[in-house]
């Protein structure tokens, strides 16, 4: 039964071209913010994605593959006449991806439904002017509407502004947020000369962020809070690709802070990392950004 008020989610909504070291190309529905939506939906987190969609073919391959796993598409997401966005991913010998976009992300003015669950915003859709001022509209009447908001920066350098610029963005849009999940990556992107931790302390003190969450690619995971640091390691998993993983991760952590809330003791902190773990290796272990359902995962998933 899908909940009394969905989670939503806003952003860039694309089709992946997996470029494979060897093998023929492969089309596959793609983009941070619907990856987070597909996987909460998998979890079974009634999920509502606001994003920008063509009515081609591309576009049509999305929506399939979204309301395929449940994911209810905002009214006014598939815009008629606009192109579909892409990212060619070219995965290489060690089946890690890096990108190439065709892109543009126009989104306009939304309303928050009301009552939601959660409203979570990443990537391209909120650092990609002019979309980006409808994605901190949304953010606005969250913060207003006391809901849970959650953030995961997802550097594109290509979509970011200069380096002043792109550090005030990730900001005032983490000014917003509950919990905020980077990677290593994207804190080398925004803040160069910082270290995760250093970064961690700044959202910290911004006076609404509670958790912070860094990502270590297939090493670890730290969790920053006002209490302390948990590192907790990744388990060994045998890589398909990584497409998605990060997203993966992201939807997890949604899921279980949904349940936990985010009064977090150090053991609780722990469990939350590793449940993230597991749904990140699943995601790797398989060929691009396919999360796993909550079936998929260990009985008593997440432990803690």
């Amino acid at each position: 039964m899908p909940d009394e008020a969905p989670f939503v989610l806003v952003g860039e909504a694309l089709v992946d071209i997996v470029i494979p070291v060897e093998g023929e190309p492969t089309d596959a529905p793609g983009g941070s913010p619907l990856n987070v939506a597909v996987g909460l939906s998998r979890l079974g987190i009634d999920s509502l994605l606001v994003t920008e969609l063509g009515d081609d073919d591309y576009g049509r391959l999305v929506h399939d593959h979204v309301t395929g796993s449940g994911v209810r598409l905002h009214e006014g997401s598939v815009v008629s006449g606009h192109r579909t966005s892409t990212a060619t991913a070219h995965l290489d010998e060690h089946n890690a991806a890096t990108y190439d976009f065709d892109l543009s992300w126009t989104l306009g003015p939304r309303t928050l439904p009301r009552p939601a669950r959660g409203l979570h915003v990443g990537s391209i859709g909120a650092s990609l002017r002019p979309g980006r001022d409808a994605v901190v509209d949304l953010l606005d009447q969250a913060v207003d509407a006391g809901v849970f908001v959650t953030y995961d920066p997802n550097a594109r350098p290509v979509f970011l502004p200069p380096a002043p610029q792109a550090w005030e963005d990730l900001n005032e849009v983490a000014a917003h947020a509950d919990l905020v999940k980077m990677s290593d990556e994207d804190v080398h992107a925004f803040a160069p000369a910082s270290t995760p931790a250093e970064v961690a302390g700044h959202l910290l003190d911004n006076g609404r962020t509670r958790l912070v969450v860094v990502t270590h690619g297939g090493t670890a995971a730290e969790a920053f809070t006002r209490a302390g640091s948990v590192t907790v390691p990744s388990p060994r998993v045998e890589v398909v690709d990584t497409v998605g993983a990060g997203d993966s991760f992201m939807a997890a952590l949604i899921a279980v802070t949904i349940d936990w809330g985010l009064d977090l003791n150090r053991s609780r902190v722990e469990a939350l990392l590793a449940a993230a773990h597991t749904v990140a290796g699943i995601t790797c272990s398989r060929r691009g950004a396919d999360p796993p359902t909550r079936s998929e995962l260990p009985p008593g998933w997440p432990a803690g």
